[in-house]
């Protein structure tokens, strides 16, 4: 168990957290949440002994293991892949250690064969003989080849260290797992075999993510960090939002009375409760939910944003996107060939690649900014396009104009003052936020801004390429719903689960042998293995 007693952190004149009191306990996987900037990936540090709090304390039951999910990529570059793995446990690792180096010495002792035999002990106690064939299971598992185990630290690519380092955090089945971001940089099958393992963890599991299918599959409680406070929610973090939305509904109808708002908040309780037995997290979620006290379910304080798109300025008519023999080739790379399609109009198609250069190209030709290609594309005369693309700082670079000029330059109509702050009050830019200079802001901020020029040229036709980085639960969710919602046509890559299986009524898949194309839900796709055994073929045949 973990006990936060009377926890605050202070910097300087900014209180972080205030007087904190929380348990965590064992068997249960808790997902730590809050806007950008709230704490959540502190939070993790004081527990894990990273940084001191001003006041209060952390205690844990003696004797249970702590893991961490380390942010150093570069931490263990001089070590061997399996032995960075091996560190994970680190009393094993030292035992181990201490063993093979007293067996190294030359003028061996009496005393060391009896420091020889106790380690010994302790190492089978630990599983140490089965330690690295544990190591190595592990880092198949997440898709790290057995070529690459022995090999050193810093010879992995970027992607291949974030799944050691996971590796490492999970090796040894700690008592106390802390894992801050853990599907970054994680393909779909890896996130799957990662939500199988939390979803049967015994141990406690405290967990940042954006990810929300992720904390949908694996939490059985929210920790909600606003107002310098934390307050722990029985549930995933789906039941935690729809349940605040709807208390903060019920608190605004002011006429209803409480036997009717009880009766709500019972049907809300119960039809979750139901839902839970067919998820991963079954017993436990139930449990908890059937148990859930009423009082437990408050309004949420979180501001969301207003990400609606079906201001259309003209109505699409039925042409609107034919492609024929598209191709593009990187630095002597095949990314995609022989791509033939026709956009119907209201598609919401998620476009998907296992090479995410080839998404972005796809979009780059079809906005314009690339010209370098094979094959041939037309959009229909009555398309007006608007764009989220990866990377956005072109449209930042060399400016200081505050956030009301800038977002002014997109606007082909209205050019009030009143006018452009509306968009981007959508966006949470208020007061005198929106005279903030644009070649200041974060990565979050330029998304927001992003947005609300998204919305002011009032598209019949969007692009997506990754459109939630940067941002937080709160715009995640907003945009959710805004591509939910919009009655145009679109195109997007995104790597968040809940998105794209909630948004896209058609999947098309980027392969350097050609396209897959299916009308099925992103959910049907990735379990079809007929979709599989294309995907195979196609690969195949573009390495001919």
């Amino acid at each position: 168990m973990i006990t936060v007693s009377n926890l605050s952190l202070r910097y300087g004149k900014r209180t972080l957290f205030e007087e904190v009191n929380l348990k965590f306990t064992q068997g249960n996987c808790y997902g730590i949440i809050g806007a950008n900037g709230a704490g959540k990936s502190t939070f993790m540090k004081i527990l894990s002994g990273e940084i001191d709090p001003t006041s209060g304390s952390v205690s844990f039951t003696p004797g249970e293991r702590m893991a961490v999910l380390t942010q150093n990529h570069y931490a263990f570059d001089e070590f061997p892949v399996i032995e960075t793995v091996l560190m994970g446990h680190k009393t094993l690792f030292d035992v181990r250690a201490e063993k093979d180096a007293i067996y190294m010495k030359e003028d061996f002792t009496d005393a060391d064969g009896e420091r020889a035999g106790e380690l010994e002990n302790l190492f089978a106690e630990m599983d140490g003989w089965n330690a690295e064939n544990n190591a190595a299971t592990l880092l198949s598992n997440l898709g790290i080849k057995e070529d690459l185990h022995y090999k050193l630290l810093k010879e992995l690519d970027g992607n291949q260290k974030v799944r050691v380092l996971l590796a490492q955090a999970l090796f040894g089945k700690p008592d106390i797992l802390l894992l801050d971001e853990p599907t970054n940089d994680l393909d779909i099958n890896t996130i799957a075999w990662l939500e199988d393992f939390l979803a049967s963890y015994e141990a406690i599991v405290l967990v940042v993510s954006h990810d929300r299918h992720f904390l949908d599959t694996v939490c059985t409680h929210v920790v909600d960090i606003d107002f310098s406070k934390m307050t722990i929610y029985t549930g995933n973090y789906t039941f935690w939002y729809e349940s605040s939305q709807l208390a903060l509904k019920q608190r605004a109808d002011q006429n209803k009375k409480t036997e009717d708002r009880v009766k709500e908040l019972q049907e809300f309780i119960r039809r979750f409760s139901a839902n839970a037995s067919k998820s991963k997290q079954a017993t436990s979620r139930k449990k908890a939910l059937d148990k859930i006290n009423l009082d437990e379910i408050q309004p949420s304080n979180r501001k969301y944003p207003g990400i609606i798109f079906n201001n259309q300025g003209r109505e699409a008519g039925d042409q609107i996107l034919q492609i024929e023999g598209l191709g593009k080739t990187l630095n002597g790379e095949k990314l995609f060939s022989d791509i033939n399609l026709t956009v119907g109009k209201g598609d919401k198609i998620a476009v998907l690649s296992q090479n995410s250069l080839a998404t972005t190209a796809f979009y780059d030709i079809l906005t314009g900014r690339d010209t370098d290609f094979k094959g041939d594309f037309k959009w229909g005369v009555t398309i007006n396009i608007a764009d989220i693309p990866m990377d956005n700082s072109d449209y930042f670079k060399g400016k200081d104009d505050n956030l009301i000029d800038w977002l002014r330059e997109y606007s082909t109509g209205e050019k009030d003052d009143q006018f452009i702050r509306g968009f981007l009050g959508r966006m949470l830019f208020s007061g005198e936020e929106v005279l903030k200079k644009s070649n200041v802001l974060s990565g979050g901020e330029k998304m927001r801004c992003m947005f609300s020029r998204m919305m002011l040229q009032q598209a019949n036709m969007l692009l997506f390429d990754e459109p939630t980085n940067h941002l937080d639960l709160e715009s995640i969710t907003a945009l959710n719903n805004g591509m939910k919602d919009f009655r145009g046509t679109m195109l997007f890559t995104s790597r968040d689960h809940e998105l794209t299986s909630t948004v896209a009524t058609r999947i098309i898949e980027l392969t350097p042998g050609g396209i897959i194309d299916k009308l099925m839900t992103y959910d049907e796709y990735i379990a079809s293995d007929v979709v599989k055994e294309k995907r195979e073929e196609l690969y195949a045949l573009g390495k001919k």
